[in-house]
């Protein structure tokens, strides 16, 4: 697979130490993508499953010395901290191997635009104000993405792409919608307040680009999910990538190059059920 070397990677919500999290995807994404800055917007060590739930398999390392040997190399990288890793707040500003601890970032593109990167947490009165119901919210979640583990090894030996219930769940569910429609309003306000041009975030774990009103809304996705990353290009211009979809078509693509490639079937060439 060709790598792609982008000005501007903006993750989040990788959720390192919980079972549910695509590391394979996660780790693939990162060995094929390198940028000159990289935001990790939040949730990226889930210290709450921290004594109760923690996994932390070998390949978990892997991607942590990943992001260390990108600063060594001379990324330029920033971690703003989320609910589930907040304790990493207590450290802003300082470095860790070269990754920069901050509260929040503020990022100009190629084209001049400003954006302000922040987790989202804060915008969520549920976190803010009622911590324990946040933490049952996460407990009943994870159940869910259990079911979404066996569903996924399910639709691969089915041969049927990568597809997450609980995702499908948060867009259908009626209350839901409201709460990812109040929450971008909200934040979309507080982007105006702070005279930039868009606001970067992650937490929903529901990627998206959308104007809100003169306002660019966008949320990275998360990689228990969704799978997915913002770029920005060298153009300046911002694009989402689901890595699920083009890990497939890159898969593909080296098969067709090389003639024979990996020897896979097609129930597991999606990697439904990877990580």
């Amino acid at each position: 697979m060709n790598s792609q070397h982008y000005r501007s990677i903006f993750l989040s919500d990788m959720h390192l130490g919980s079972r549910d999290i695509h590391s394979k995807y996660l780790l693939d994404f990162l060995e094929h993508n390198s940028c000159d800055y990289l935001y990790l917007a939040g949730d990226i060590i889930d210290l709450w499953k921290f004594g109760n739930g923690w996994y932390w398999p070998p390949i978990n390392d892997t991607i942590v010395r990943h992001v260390f040997d990108a600063a060594r190399r001379g990324t330029k990288i920033f971690y703003i901290p989320g609910n589930h890793d907040e304790i990493l707040r207590n450290y802003n500003g300082r470095y860790i191997n070269g990754v920069k601890i901050v509260r929040e970032a503020l990022h100009y593109t190629l084209d001049g635009r400003r954006f302000l990167i922040v987790h989202g947490d804060e915008f969520d009165p549920v976190t803010t104000y009622n911590q324990w119901l946040a933490k049952f919210g996460s407990n009943a979640y994870s159940l869910l993405l259990v079911l979404n583990r066996y569903l996924g090894r399910y639709r691969r030996n089915m041969g049927l792409d990568y597809w997450s219930l609980s995702a499908f769940l948060k867009h259908k569910v009626k209350e839901a919608v409201n709460f990812m429609s109040n929450f971008k309003k909200v934040i979309a306000s507080h982007a105006r307040v702070c005279d930039v041009d868009g606001i970067i975030c992650g937490h929903l774990h529901s990627a998206s680009l959308e104007d809100m009103e003169e306002i660019l809304y966008i949320n990275t996705g998360d990689w228990v999910e969704s799978c997915t990353a913002l770029v920005e290009n060298h153009d300046g211009r911002l694009q989402l990538i689901q890595w699920a979809e083009k890990y497939a078509l890159l898969f593909d693509e080296q098969r067709r190059e090389t003639g024979h490639g990996y020897e896979y079937s097609h129930s597991d060439r999606r990697l439904a059920a990877a990580g």
